[in-house]
């Protein structure tokens, strides 16, 4: 446990250093937020309803689905491996470590948002804030879940860039933080569903306990890990 404990703390402080962390997980969604934040409420007063909601769900997708995978694909696709390995650390280790790391910095980075939307842009904080913290931690397991199942199955920093674009730019265009989905064709409003960040959405913006929204959530969370599962108890046979 004090060795776990350890390396959550070296990997903390990595990370801290770390370029593509600190611009995955914090830079590019807090001026995404800062930006993006303004071209809402000013083009549609109606946003700072939702505003704080839409903006962490970027955040978590970004430093979830482009920060994670890259730092997984280091550790996993090269030598490093091998150091743990004849050292006698559990393969799988390294990627508990990673993903707890990458949890706390993203909550930080939504808290950031949380605090102060409402003194930038006026926004108004979620009505119920328990169903708003769960829908949030949900989705930011669910998030790092399929990050670190694209970092262990691709093991190419090119094709893993690919592989987390094709579930960035629909999770973001799709899930209503930019729109409405009501504005989407019937198609695309159907194919919205199979995106955590659309039940995220639905989760975080709700007034009450809906299962309904965080079933799908669920879903895809147990099948990442069981992937994540799979493809390391295969490198510990490599």
């Amino acid at each position: 446990m004090k060795g776990f404990i350890y390396g959550l703390g070296l990997q903390w402080k990595m990370d801290i250093r770390s370029k593509s962390m600190l611009i995955a997980c914090y830079l590019v969604p807090l001026l995404f937020f800062v930006f993006v934040g303004g071209v809402f409420t000013s083009t549609n007063p109606e946003s700072k309803y939702t505003l704080i909601q839409s903006m962490s769900i970027m955040g978590v997708i970004m430093g979830g689905v482009i920060g994670l995978p890259p730092s997984l694909v280091e550790v996993y696709g090269g030598d490093v491996k091998k150091v743990y390995k004849a050292n006698g650390v559990p393969i799988f280790l390294e990627f508990l470590i990673h993903s707890l790391s990458a949890f706390i910095h993203l909550l930080i980075m939504c808290t950031i948002i949380f605090v102060t939307a409402p003194i930038i842009f006026d926004s108004v904080i979620p009505s119920n804030i328990v169903v708003y913290l769960l829908g949030l931690g949900i989705f930011i397991g669910t998030t790092l879940a399929m990050g670190s199942a694209i970092g262990l199955v691709i093991e190419d920093t090119s094709k893993v860039t690919m592989a987390s674009q094709i579930i960035f730019l629909p999770s973001i265009m799709l899930s209503g933080i930019m729109f409405p989905v009501e504005m989407l064709p019937k198609v695309l409003q159907h194919f919205s569903k199979i995106f955590p960040a659309t039940w995220a959405f639905k989760a975080m913006t709700s007034d009450v306990f809906d299962l309904s929204h965080y079933i799908p959530m669920l879903v895809v969370f147990v099948i990442s890990i069981l992937i994540c599962a799979y493809v390391l108890l295969k490198k510990i046979d490599e």
